[in-house]
């Protein structure tokens, strides 16, 4: 270099600048991974959240439809037949003389329609423990054996596949004592035609 400057001595000057636009460098990538591990954490906290809260939602619809379910009177419900369109065949099975007609007396003057009044048949008679055995076709397993067992709750009921007809039975056994109490025999048919609805609370909780 000419004029006025002049280099002394056999060392040259360093380039200091370039060593610090270096450092810079460094740290401006250093802070822009910091802030992108940030903000892809920011995003995974955000979906675990929205997700939770999806659950919940999912969780309590689920359990709200499974109660409206449950709360909802069932088709075999809804069609139980009233008293006056259930045949009663009453047998007895007892050693005690009179029972069924006077039985039979009874479910007629609760609304039942009556077929036969007789003794059971030998593969009944005297060899029911119980208070009674109620029996018919398989079809009247939800619908007329139901109607006829409120009226003797400690009854069994039985279905016989092959049996013909709409009739039922009422085969009185040695436990028998009587029908049941005219008022606790219409609530029992009451509830059997009419389930009750989901509670207030049920409701209020969906």
């Amino acid at each position: 270099m000419g004029g006025q400057y002049k280099i002394t001595g056999d060392k040259y000057p360093r380039m200091r600048p370039a060593r610090r636009r270096g450092r810079l460098a460094v740290v401006t990538v250093a802070c822009a991974t910091v802030l992108g591990v940030l903000g892809w954490g920011t995003l995974q906290l955000i979906d675990v959240f929205t997700g939770g809260d999806k659950a919940s939602a999912a969780g309590a619809a689920t359990h709200c439809r499974s109660t409206a379910a449950k709360a909802s009177p069932s088709p075999a419900a809804a069609a139980v037949p009233k008293p006056p369109q259930v045949t009663v065949n009453v047998l007895n099975a007892t050693t005690r003389g009179g029972l069924a007609q006077k039985t039979a007396d009874e479910l007629k003057k609760r609304g039942f329609r009556i077929g036969d009044v007789s003794n059971a048949p030998k593969e009944y008679d005297k060899k029911l423990a119980g208070a009674g055995v109620l029996l018919g076709p398989s079809a009247s397993a939800k619908t007329s054996l139901p109607v006829l067992g409120t009226q003797l709750p400690g009854a069994e009921s039985r279905t016989d596949a092959a049996r013909k007809g709409t009739a039922v039975d009422l085969i009185i056994g040695k436990g028998f004592k009587g029908l049941a109490k005219r008022a606790d025999a219409d609530a029992a048919l009451a509830r059997l035609a009419a389930p009750q609805p989901a509670s207030a609370a049920e409701k209020k909780s969906c």
